[in-house]
This record gives C-alpha cells, sequence and structure tokens, in this order.
C-alpha cells in the first residue's frame, strides 16, 4: 500500500501520481537524444509552452528549482542583484542556488504574498554606481506559495512590468502555479507571457505530471539556457518520456483545477471558525495560522495524522493544506470529518 491509499495527503501537490491516460501517453511517447534536440516530444512540448505564453522558445528542465534557477543566470550576472519577496520560494526552498550557482546577490521586500506594492519594489532598485550592488531583476511568484496560494492582480504586474522598464531591470515570474491563477481570474496565460522576460513553469504540481518544469523566454535566452541546464547536471537523454506526461497535463488537467479550488474553499470554511485561516483562499492552498491556537503546527499535523489525514507544517504556528488531482471528494469529507474536531476539541 502507498501513502495515498492509507491517508488523505493534503500535504502538497507535488504527491500526485499520473493517472491512467498520462501512463498510456507516457508508455507510447516517440523519444530521441535530448541533449542532441533530437526528442521528438521534449521539443514539441517545448514549443507548445512557448506558444501559450507568447514567447519565442521554452527548455524542458527536470524540477521547478533548476528553471528558476537557470532564468536567474540568464538575467542576472554574478555579483549582481536579484529582487524578491522575503517568502519567496526562490530564496526559501531553493537552499541558496542563486548565491552557490549563480553568485547571485538577493534582497528582499516584507513578506506580504500576493499583496505586492510596486512602488515598494521601485524605492528598493539600485542603478549601477559607487560601489553599490546593482538590481538586474525582479522575480515574482505567481501563485505564491507561503502566501497562501495568493494571486498576484493583473494590475500589479503591470505596474512591476513598468518599474522594470523604467529602471532597465529584468522581470522573472516563478509560475509553478501560474496555471492556478489562470483558472482562478481568467487572464490567458499569453497575458501572463508578455508581462515577464523569462518564466518558470511547473508541470508536476496541480496539472499532475510526475517531472517537469520549463524555462520560458526568448530564443537567444533559451539557446543560453541549454548551456546552464547542462552545466547544472540538467542535461536528459530520451526524456520524451516524461515531456508526454507533460503534454498529457496541459491539454487534459488545467480546466479541471477549478475542482481543486472549489475544494480547497469548502476546507477554508470548515476551519474559518477557528480562527485559523491565514488568508483568504483563492486557489488550492489553505494557510492556517496557529498563533493564537492552543495548538502548535506539529501538534495539529500529529493529530491529524493520527485519524488519516497528512498536512504540511510550515512553522512552529503555521501549517498548510493542498487541494489536488489525488484528493477526492470523499477525501475532502474524510477530512472535514477530522480537522475541525481536532481544532474544536484541543
Amino acid at each position: 500500500m502507498t501513502v495515498a491509499d492509507l491517508f488523505v495527503d493534503l500535504r502538497s501537490d507535488t504527491v500526485t501520481r499520473p493517472t491512467a491516460g498520462m501512463r498510456e501517453a507516457m508508455a507510447n511517447a516517440e523519444v530521441g537524444d535530448d541533449v542532441y534536440g533530437e526528442d521528438p516530444t521534449v521539443n514539441a512540448l517545448e514549443a507548445e509552452v512557448a506558444a501559450l505564453f507568447g514567447h519565442e522558445a521554452a527548455l524542458f528542465a527536470p524540477s521547478g528549482s533548476m528553471a528558476n534557477q537557470i532564468a536567474l543566470q540568464l538575467l542576472v550576472s554574478p555579483g549582481d542583484e536579484l529582487l524578491c519577496d522575503a517568502d519567496a520560494h526562490v530564496v526559501t526552498y531553493e537552499i541558496g542556488a542563486a548565491a552557490a550557482y549563480g553568485g547571485i546577490s538577493s534582497r528582499t521586500w516584507p513578506a506580504v504574498g500576493a499583496d505586492i506594492d510596486p512602488e515598494v519594489v521601485a524605492g528598493m532598485i539600485r542603478p549601477d554606481g559607487y560601489f553599490a550592488v546593482p538590481t538586474r531583476a525582479i522575480a515574482v511568484e505567481q501563485t505564491h506559495n507561503r502566501g497562501g496560494g495568493g494571486v498576484i492582480p493583473l494590475a500589479t504586474l503591470r505596474d512591476l512590468r513598468g518599474v522594470a522598464d523604467e529602471a532597465g531591470v529584468a522581470l522573472h515570474c516563478d509560475g509553478a502555479r501560474i496555471w492556478h491563477a489562470h483558472v482562478a481570474d481568467g487572464v490567458p496565460l499569453i497575458e501572463y507571457g508578455r508581462l515577464f522576460d523569462t518564466l518558470s513553469v511547473c508541470l508536476s504540481k496541480g496539472l499532475g505530471a510526475p517531472v517537469g518544469s520549463l524555462v520560458v523566454g526568448s530564443a537567444d535566452k533559451i539557446e543560453r539556457a541549454r548551456t546552464i541546464r547542462k552545466r547544472m547536471g540538467g542535461g536528459m537523454r530520451q526524456a520524451g518520456v516524461l515531456a508526454a506526461a507533460g503534454r498529457y497535463a496541459l491539454a487534459q488537467h488545467i480546466d479541471r483545477l477549478a475542482d481543486d479550488h472549489a475544494k480547497a474553499a469548502r476546507l477554508a470554511e470548515a476551519v474559518a471558525p477557528f480562527g485559523v485561516l491565514a488568508t483568504t483562499v483563492r486557489t488550492n492552498l489553505v494557510a492556517l495560522d496557529l498563533t493564537k491556537h492552543t495548538l502548535d503546527a506539529r501538534a495539529l499535523a500529529a493529530a491529524a495524522r493520527a485519524e488519516g489525514v497528512l498536512i504540511s507544517v510550515l512553522g512552529p504556528r503555521t501549517a498548510r493544506l493542498v487541494t489536488h488531482l489525488g484528493v477526492s471528494d470523499a477525501d475532502i469529507d474524510r477530512a472535514l470529518a477530522v480537522l475541525p474536531r481536532i481544532l474544536a476539541n484541543a
């Protein structure tokens, strides 16, 4: 038996398993050597994703962290500066890769999730000058993981594009869950794409593929990205088996994200009376703030696990629930029979 057979797994949308249709697509994939650029399924995936976002090219990478770090190295030279928020994935969950691999200096604005103030960001930009570290790029996260799956409004992103243009710096989107933003706000993917110099987009979270993200950008950037990917150990051979899963996910699993949002809203409604709901739930993430509750995050997670429900611990008093392809309506019913009772009886 697997974890998914024993528990309702609300820890992350990375725990999904390929569907039967996805496995069939993988088994039937036409393949070649991708390092030579000869894998037809990888090439088709890259062209498809580039077109979705209105860019010239894309590059398939093994992980979202690698895709982000490739993009940042395209935009920021060693010793120069990246601006992002203090809870951004690129500085929180990528174990110092920007500094370790790219020699990139990072500076952050206070964590506000999706509620970014472009004027604050504009005020942080450092131009070339006397012994100052010059800012070369701004990175944002759509949707925002530690911001409870918050969606950065299109108007805010347009303002940030204006800030970047005025300062002569680049704008990167960590779009691991940009598909959720697209479904939640109805913003076309191409509209998001035209605002950014580079994007990373993930296939192995909400879309349910087992592996893979893509770097999206101009043709010349993606040509450079191939070298960076190889240097980082990301050159793959017959990767069409994995790319086929991604192509299937793009065709079958984007619209269904609305179901995950509805399930997350049910969870949020059930826990809200206990004063632990950290943010308004817009997508598939439910952030819990246990600061004023008698239970801390580890205690809540342990009590839930004992009753067959897995949740994520993000900090001493911060927890998270995530809905995804592997969570059914019956699973939500089971979680709703457990979590409110634990919170009420603590």
